[in-house]
């Protein structure tokens, strides 16, 4: 009898959940199945090659989760730094809420495996990309060059994914909410007129 695809979702959120609080080698396959409580045939059968392609898919799943976020605030703010100044506020929520514990679990398995293992960096790239691009979008919006709406779409990714290790150390929201601040300073000065 098949595995139910049910199963194939929760190893993977499970597994994505595990890796943003432990760490890929410090997570482990067994750990995966208990926290999935899925049936550990169905590991096998739905991720044949293993952990890695379990990695791959968690960092799909994650990315595709904070594009998916990062697209209903940009629809729902006027610019760029109110999309900014939300989004933090909400990291810095679910931070707390971890009790500093939690971290992105792309970036915690990009650290470990990007040297390493080409489908997981691919994953990571892309799933970047998509947030990158989120971003991008909202200044070319606000009337951005589009290589400038790129370059800065860059930099805020980069920025927010140090204070989310920044935050974990202090364990308080404030580099959170400062990289925020920075960002909606630096967008809200972004002149979309030609210089003179």
């Amino acid at each position: 009898m098949a595995a139910q695809p049910k199963h194939r979702q929760a190893i993977v959120q499970a597994a994505a959940a595990l890796f943003r609080r432990r760490g890929y080698a410090a997570t482990g396959l067994n750990d995966i199945v208990a926290r999935s409580r899925a049936p550990k045939g169905s590991l096998y059968h739905y991720f044949p090659q293993g952990k890695a392609q379990i990695g791959e898919a968690a960092i799909r799943f994650a990315g595709d989760l904070v594009r998916r976020t990062l697209e209903q605030i940009a629809a729902e703010t006027p610019d760029t730094p109110a999309l900014v100044r939300e989004y933090v506020r909400r990291l810095a929520g679910w931070m707390e809420q971890s009790g500093w514990r939690d971290g992105c679990p792309i970036t915690t398995v990009l650290l470990e495996t990007a040297a390493e293992d080409e489908a997981l960096r691919q994953g990571g790239l892309e799933a970047f990309a998509a947030w990158e691009a989120v971003i991008a979008g909202k200044l070319r919006a606000d009337g951005v060059a589009p290589p400038e709406a790129d370059r800065l779409a860059g930099v805020a990714i980069g920025l927010l994914q140090g204070s989310l290790i920044r935050a974990r150390l202090h364990r308080a929201p404030s580099p959170i909410l400062e990289a925020g601040d920075q960002l909606a300073a630096l967008f809200g000065k972004t002149d979309a007129s030609p210089a003179p």
